[in-house]
């Protein structure tokens, strides 16, 4: 099984792990404040990470790239608080469908700074999941023109630039050193503002979080396995399943009915994401 069919594999896993903390997060942002939900999750990141660190401390943690970090944890601050913030104030399959704009800014960053080569098969599939993002979107409804829209925008962009960067560090440096200055990072960030935004959380509710920055914890870190092993630009494509995952638990935990257009999106996007994976399997045994 080559790299990239590998990717893909993980890619899909951390897909549904994302979706899964996404609609957890619109659960406790009734009762948490973004920053405080953004916070919980770093100190469970910090901790998965902590004892790989631990073994060879502190030389896994040096590093010859650290514009290339801090570049990549700007993007995942603005990245990991605008998701959550995004589902407070959207539907959440709005949220994650606007949100795919990552998907494409993934694909011009991958050919700009990593120098991958994006076939004419791939661009096909990928502007093919372009069209069912946009179906889904079905130009002209009101939340376009809401400012609110702008907010899983500028997390896609945050997403793609820390993808990117991701895609590049791994091919030097663990997964555990990645996460660690990314729970350290963002922790503080978030954590700053905690004395005035903090709220105690009973036993129900600490659970609940925990479980959250759990599943999100484990989709970091299978996603990273999906950037070190895949390319940025076929990984990225992948992420469209999330959409379908966000639908379903949109219907069932808040409500959201998908229509005929989200149905006809959600059809044309995974195809496009099977058409990727499929190919890259003949590919695999040389039989394209």
């Amino acid at each position: 099984m080559s790299n990239n069919t590998q990717g893909i594999l993980w890619a899909l896993l951390a897909a549904v792990l994302f979706a899964t903390a996404g609609a957890m997060a619109k659960i406790a942002v009734v009762e948490y404040h973004v920053l405080q939900i953004l916070f919980f999750r770093q100190i469970v990141v910090f901790l998965s990470a902590l004892p790989h660190i631990a073994r060879s401390f502190p030389q896994n943690l040096k590093t010859q790239h650290g514009g290339i970090h801090l570049l990549r944890l700007i993007g995942a601050f603005v990245a990991l608080s605008c998701s959550i913030w995004a589902v407070a104030i959207l539907p959440l399959t709005t949220a994650i469908t606007l949100a795919f704009a990552k998907v494409f800014l993934v694909v011009l960053l991958a050919i700009w700074f990593l120098k991958e080569k994006v076939g004419i098969n791939r661009l096909a599939a990928i502007s093919a999941g372009f069209v069912g993002v946009v179906i889904v979107m079905r130009p002209g409804m009101d939340f376009v023109g809401n400012l609110h829209s702008l907010v899983p925008i500028l997390g896609a962009l945050g997403a793609a630039v820390a993808a990117i960067s991701v895609r590049k560090l791994s091919q030097t440096e663990s997964t555990a050193t990645l996460l660690v200055y990314q729970a350290v990072f963002v922790g503080a960030l978030a954590g700053a503002p905690l004395f005035w935004l903090w709220v105690t959380p009973g036993l129900t509710g600490f659970i609940f979080l925990l479980a959250m920055a759990v599943v999100a914890t484990v989709g970091q870190w299978v996603g990273v396995k999906a950037l070190r092993l895949g390319e940025a630009s076929i990984v990225g494509n992948i992420e469209y399943t999330n959409l379908i995952y966000a639908a379903i638990f949109g219907f069932f935990l808040f409500g959201e009915v998908p229509d005929v257009y989200t149905i006809t999106g959600a059809v044309i996007i995974v195809g496009s994401s099977m058409y990727i994976y499929h190919r890259e399997a003949f590919l695999d045994r040389g039989l394209d």
